[in-house]
């Protein structure tokens, strides 16, 4: 593997990252499972290549009305659960479904590329004086380097609101809620309205993760939410086993980690030739696997206590 392509999978496992950890709050945290990622990551992208491009706002308003989009797609979610009594699945199934035609409605078309020379925030991170020295030392092209500036600053800020969120009342009676609902109804606590909360909180990280890879990646497309849930899990996944401790705000620094190395074995994937066309396939094994290690871990232990024990 070359550097540039370590330093691809890097920037890429940053931006991505972002969704990962929305992923994260929903599937660990609200112990929610919602599909409805697939749906408000395109929209992010949607929204911030609508703005960006045929409106000319500025990319930093562009990206942040992006992620209150995502919120409104999480609202959505919330309101078919919480007030139609729809079970969590199905209901980011249906708000999963929906947001495909309304992410064709706000992007007018199935494709939107970016055009050369309109500033985004890649451009504006490049354009700063230490990231540009920096990139000169490192030899690698100005979008990628950018792009993992970038990634650190924005992962950076997330990780840092959310520590503050979870920290507070708000957030412990959340994290109350998808710990244990009966005994935080018990205790008062309208666990509706903090599901509502945390599908929020959830698809806007989505949804700012998908403002980022479009202006990185350079295109906006209908069809790029496609299998993201996938990706999130795997990410998720991996980085549990490396820090199992979900109740820890670092969990979060895990799970960006743990899409680093996603990243990463794509990255090595490609350098053995395989079809491109597989990769779904290779996210799905490398998911099952990463399912997999805590209880081949479990069963290694148990049979080691055997063994210690049968020597005695």
């Amino acid at each position: 593997m070359t550097l540039n392509m370590l330093l691809n999978a890097l920037s890429q496992g940053l931006l991505w990252g972002v969704m990962a950890i929305g992923v994260f709050i929903t599937f660990r945290i609200l112990n929610y499972a919602d599909l409805t990622a697939e749906g408000s990551f395109t929209l992010g992208a949607g929204v911030a290549a609508r703005l960006i491009m045929a409106e000319g706002m500025d990319p930093l308003a562009g990206t942040l009305l992006a992620a209150a989009a995502g919120m409104g797609a999480g609202a959505v979610t919330g309101f078919l659960h919480t007030v139609l009594r729809i079970p969590p699945l199905l209901s980011g199934i249906l708000a999963m479904t929906g947001l495909y035609s309304v992410n064709l409605r706000v992007m007018g078309l199935p494709n939107i590329p970016l055009l050369r020379g309109t500033e985004t925030l890649i451009t504006r991170t490049a354009g700063l004086p230490p990231v540009g020295r920096a990139i000169e030392l490192l030899g690698v092209t100005e979008r990628l380097g950018a792009a993992i500036v970038l990634g650190i600053l924005v992962l950076a800020a997330v990780i840092f609101v959310l520590k503050l969120f979870f920290n507070t009342e708000l957030g412990y009676v959340v994290r109350a809620t998808g710990d244990n609902e009966a005994m935080a109804k018990a205790q008062g606590v309208n666990t509706r309205r903090m599901k509502v909360l945390g599908l929020l909180v959830s698809n806007a990280c989505i949804a700012l993760s998908g403002a980022l890879v479009f202006q990185f990646q350079g295109f906006a497309d209908v069809g790029m939410g496609i299998g993201v849930i996938v990706v999130a899990l795997a990410s998720v996944i991996i980085g549990e086993v490396i820090f199992s401790n979900k109740n820890d705000y670092r969990v979060f620094m895990a799970v960006v980690l743990g899409s680093i190395l996603y990243r990463i074995l794509i990255a090595v994937v490609l350098t053995l030739g395989v079809n491109p066309n597989d990769f779904r396939l290779f996210s799905a094994l490398i998911l099952a696997t990463a399912l997999s290690v805590p209880l081949v871990r479990e069963k290694l232990r148990l049979d080691l206590k055997k063994l210690l024990w049968g020597r005695r």
